[in-house]
């Protein structure tokens, strides 16, 4: 009752009255009592108690009100506070210049700005706290201010939204009717909610949609300026054969009126004109080429040529581009052709000269060959028929010598003689030259014993070079070379003898190296050396670097004869001289494996040529060397056949019936097969037949494909000693 009659909104006086009230109030009923056994005064006993328990609970009662009121206070500030900071924010979420939405942790609107989806007024006025994040995609998805994509419907693109909404943060924009664009930027809050800002960015996309058409506009006149700049006539055709692009040299070279050239012209409307003014080269045709511009899907570039009236050719390429269409190019092609036609009729002509000139330059190689072939023989006959009576003579003036002379008669008589040793020795000469340059030259390779050779020519030249006084020092050697005696003798005394006669002060050395396999005979001598550039003219005939020297120190046949022998025995000459120091020659001659009058090893006689009633084919397209070849194997007592190609041996070959024991076949045998062709051929058909190829290529390339084919290389310059080798070993 006494909690009932107390209201805590009252004030602390208003309280003390009411209580002291209610103490009234009691003290009252406890005087008007008339119990005698003291219950009254128990009564105020217990009213007495009762007051300091009101009071108590007074007290306490003031305390937790005095509390209360705080509380109330402090929330009340709290309340305000909240609705300050909420006010705060909400001018603030205002103030962003973006449309924003708060959407809590369980997907529900939580708060959002006046300008989120201001520019779809029907979902605006839906906004409410609590939405769902899926109504209101469902909403911006069926509103009329969406402008969708003509492929996709409200249901595909709401399907899209949400997808896009399960990332944690993307941007993506948002087309809107009346070409509008918004940018929406979507970000997950920390405690899982979702941010969403919308951007109004119609003016950016407006400006590049400008600067991108701006920038097409200024490729498309570089283009056209490109185009226009270039020779050739360019026509490009979209994926339905329309006309798109062009320049004026198309029109041009097609003869197109300017209204036919127009964007969106058909291709069948311009080839009409094409297919009635111009012809196709072989392998097209008008109907191939609708066909390829009708083709679906990717097209392969073609190319072929049309002429039109009036002899203009044009070389036309078509190709297709990666949107379906096409481009053509016609290049005008009048001026090549026909320079090409001038071109084959010059190089006809020119072949023709050219077959007439080399008759003519056979006709006079023949001429020459017989000449050089007569006088060969006349200087041969010649010196055959005067070394006859040069002997007599020589007995005639020694029979006449005697004491009884004159010193005057004495010295002529003298003088006699040594010119017609002169005479023979001229004669002797020249009949070298003569065998030598015929090819006719007998060689007899064999062992030669150094040694001796090189201590006779020690005391044959020793009074010619004391005579002069000049100090001839010949160095012994105990090796044996493989040479022909005769004409190793006589390159050794030509080369001393030539040494002696130019040298006035000092000495010869004449001596012997070896090199591997190889043993280098060397003369040196310190006379006036030999200019660099005189030193290719001191091996031809009469020649003679002094000019001074008499007839009977020579006629400069002796270095020419020298040059010819090294050539026929393959034995490599080298020249080395300093002007005011000295000359050397040096001669290369193979190492012999045995002495003279020994008897050679099996291995020896082995590579020694066995060839007589031995059959060499010689396959050449170059008719001195076939000739050369044939003149040396013929002297080894072989049969020789001869070819100038590849098809006429074969033809020889069936014809005779005859397979040869060797076939010596060139590289290159004019137009026909290779040498390797034949070689491969004349194997397939009748089995291993020994052969060599003849060449001078030592590439990588000639020796793998010659070692694929199971064929030897014989290289140019062929030397006799390696041909040799060759028929030893069959």
């Amino acid at each position: 009752m006494i909690t009932s009659l107390i209201n805590p909104a009252d004030s602390a006086e208003r309280r003390v009255e009411k209580l002291l009230t209610i103490v009234a109030a009691l003290m009252r009923r406890v005087e008007q009592a008339t119990d005698d056994s003291g219950a009254a005064y128990a009564q105020f006993q217990r009213a007495a108690l009762l007051e300091d328990q009101v009071r108590e609970r007074t007290h306490d009662l003031g305390r937790a009100l005095d509390l209360l009121n705080e509380s109330n206070a402090r929330l009340a500030e709290a309340m305000r506070e909240a609705e300050t900071a909420r006010q705060n924010l909400s001018n603030a979420i205002e103030t962003v210049q973006e449309g924003f939405a708060l959407f809590d942790r369980e997907e529900r609107l939580v708060m959002w700005n006046s300008r989120f989806a201001m520019h779809m007024p029907d979902v605006h006025a839906q906004l409410r706290p609590g939405l769902a994040f899926a109504d209101y995609v469902a909403m911006v998805s069926r509103s009329p201010h969406l402008a969708l994509p003509g492929t996709e419907g409200a249901r595909d693109w709401a399907q899209g939204r949400m997808g896009r909404h399960a990332d944690r943060h993307v941007i993506f924009n948002v087309r809107l009717a009346g070409e509008h664009w918004v940018q929406v930027s979507e970000h997950r809050t920390a405690d899982g909610g979702t941010v969403i800002l919308q951007t109004d960015v119609t003016d950016i996309i407006r400006a590049e949609r400008h600067e991108r058409g701006k920038l097409l506009d200024d490729q498309a006149r570089v283009i056209r300026a490109t185009l226009d700049h270039i020779d050739q006539g360019i026509g490009i055709f979209d994926a339905e054969a329309r006309l798109a692009g062009w320049n004026q040299r198309l029109g041009t070279l097609l003869s197109l009126p300017m209204g036919r050239l127009r964007t969106g012209a058909s291709f069948e409307h311009l080839f009409s004109r094409l297919r009635a003014e111009m012809r196709f080269d072989a392998g097209m045709s008008a109907g191939q080429l609708m066909s390829w511009v009708q083709a679906p899907g990717p097209r392969g570039p073609l190319e072929f040529e049309v002429r039109r009236e009036g002899a203009l050719i044009l070389d036309v390429f078509a190709q297709g581009t990666p949107d379906g269409g096409f481009v053509l190019s016609f290049t005008d092609v009048t001026v090549e052709r026909a320079a090409l036609e001038a071109l084959s009729r010059a190089n006809e002509t020119l072949e023709a000269r050219v077959i007439e000139r080399t008759l003519e330059l056979e006709d006079a190689l023949a001429d020459a060959e017989r000449a050089n072939a007569s006088r060969s023989r006349f200087v041969a006959a010649a010196s055959h028929d005067l070394l006859q009576p040069l002997s007599a003579a020589k007995l005639f003036i020694g029979s006449i010598g005697g004491e009884g002379l004159e010193p005057g008669a004495q010295q002529a008589l003298e003088k006699a003689q040594n010119a017609l040793v002169s005479v023979e020795g001229l004669l002797d000469a020249l009949l070298n030259i003569s065998k030598l340059e015929s090819g006719k030259a007998a060689v007899s390779v064999g062992a030669v014993q150094l040694d001796r050779l090189l201590r006779t020519l020690a005391d044959e030249f020793a009074p010619m070079a004391a005579a002069k006084g000049l100090a001839l020092t010949v160095v012994p050697c105990g090796l044996a070379v493989d040479s022909d005696p005769a004409y190793l003798r006589r390159i050794l005394q030509n080369l001393i003898g030539n040494a002696i006669r130019y040298t006035q002060r000092g000495r010869v050395l004449v001596g012997a190296r070896r090199r591997g396999g190889m043993v280098r005979l060397e003369v040196w001598d310190t006379g006036p050396g030999i200019p660099e550039e005189a030193q290719d003219d001191i091996f031809k005939e009469f020649h003679r670097l002094n000019a001074r020297a008499s007839a009977s120190e020579g006629m400069g046949l002796g270095l020419a004869i020298v040059e010819r022998a090294c050539a026929l025995l393959g034995h490599p000459l080298e020249l080395r001289s300093v002007v005011g120091r000295g000359t050397c020659f040096l001669v290369q001659v193979p190492r012999s494996e045995t002495g003279p009058g020994t008897v050679a090893s099996p291995e020896r006689r082995a590579r020694e040529p066995h060839a007589a009633d031995r059959i060499a084919f010689l396959v050449e397209n170059d008719a001195r060397l076939r000739r050369e070849m044939g003149v040396v194997l013929e002297k080894w007592g072989m049969t020789v056949l001869e070819a100038g190609s590849g098809e006429e041996a074969l033809a020889l070959i069936e014809e005779i019936g005859i397979l040869p024991d060797i076939v010596l076949v060139g590289e290159h045998l004019g137009a026909g097969i290779s040498g390797i062709e034949f070689v491969t051929r004349i194997r397939a058909r009748h089995g291993p037949v020994p052969a060599r190829l003849i060449s001078a290529n030592r590439g990588w390339d000639l020796r793998a494909a010659a070692t694929g084919a199971g064929i030897e290389i014989l290289y140019k310059p062929i030397e006799p000693r390696a041909l040799q080798a060759v028929v030893a070993g069959l």
